[in-house]
């Protein structure tokens, strides 16, 4: 399946590959990687990649057979607000347990994420989880509050996950899932 690939550059120390619910390929790497060595690594991920762009093109057949419709901007707005009076009181509550410390929180729309956590210790937020069952919202939370431990997907990251969401795999799990209906009507 001959697919257009974003390249996005950091400072991360591993390459990692994403197909969006919006069936995009997504290739992070870090800065000091040559070409030749990412376009090995997706290579070697292409029959991944492939059943993947599929998976999500046919979901996204569904949801337009259904004739649903992208959120509107107002129903984005009331998600936003919604998301702005929950999020920081689940951010607060969790960080209190792990004895984890954290910048600025910012809730907007995101095609791809979930959430994020930035070198600074500044959590951004979907506003499309506000429309996931509230131990969703405290997965996605917990997650990013790991990260402030450890900035990576390593064992210990989802060692810190697990003490906190014993069921993290299963949460996981509902969210891929789920992803691409939680932006329609």
């Amino acid at each position: 399946m001959k697919q257009e690939i974003k390249l996005i550059r950091s400072r991360r120390k591993t390459i990692s590959i994403e197909v969006t619910a919006d069936a995009q390929v997504i290739v992070r790497a870090p800065m000091r990687v040559s070409l030749r060595e990412i376009n090995r690594f997706v290579g070697e991920k292409a029959d991944w990649i492939d059943k993947s762009l599929r998976k999500m093109k046919e979901r996204q057949e569904e949801i337009s057979q259904e004739g649903k419709e992208p959120l509107s901007p107002q129903e984005v707005k009331l998600l936003v607000t919604r998301a702005k009076r929950i999020i920081p009181q689940r951010v607060r509550y969790y960080a209190g347990i792990m004895g984890v410390t954290y910048g600025r929180i910012t809730i907007r729309m995101q095609k791809s994420r979930w959430g994020s956590c930035s070198g600074k210790g500044n959590l951004n937020f979907n506003c499309l989880l506000m429309r996931t069952p509230d131990e969703i919202i405290d997965y996605v939370v917990v997650h990013e509050l790991c990260h402030l431990k450890e900035m990576n997907h390593s064992k210990r990251f989802w060692a810190e996950v697990e003490k906190i969401i014993p069921d993290y795999k299963e949460r996981r799990k509902w969210l891929k899932d789920h992803e691409s209906e939680l932006m329609y009507r």
